[in-house]
C-alpha cells in the first residue's frame, strides 16, 4: 500500500468533468484506489463517490493505492491532479 497527500489546484474542484477524468484515470489500474478528505473516504473508481465528497479547490486529499500496480497508479493520479484534471 502506498499513500500520498495532494492539494486540489484546479479552480472548480472535482465537479463532473474533472471528476470523470479522475475516475477514468483510476480505472486504468488494477489496484484499489481510494481517496480520503477529512472524514470522508471514497472509491476513486466511482464517479458518484467522487462527486459525493464535494472536493473543492484547495482541499487536501490523501490518495491510497493498494495492489500490483500501486506505485504506478499513485504516480499517475498525482500527475493528473497536479496537471489540473483536464482543465
Amino acid at each position: 500500500m502506498v499513500t500520498q497527500k495532494v492539494i486540489i489546484k484546479n479552480t472548480t474542484g472535482l465537479h463532473l468533468r474533472p471528476a470523470g477524468f479522475f475516475c477514468k484515470q483510476a480505472m486504468e489500474f488494477k489496484s484499489k484506489i481510494t481517496f480520503r478528505r477529512k472524514d470522508t473516504e471514497g472509491n476513486a473508481k466511482s464517479l458518484l463517490s467522487i462527486l459525493g465528497a464535494a472536493i473543492k479547490r484547495g482541499d487536501e486529499i490523501e490518495l491510497i493505492c493498494e495492489g500490483e500496480d500501486e506505485e504506478a497508479a499513485l504516480e499517475a493520479m498525482i500527475k493528473i491532479i497536479n496537471d489540473g484534471l483536464g482543465e
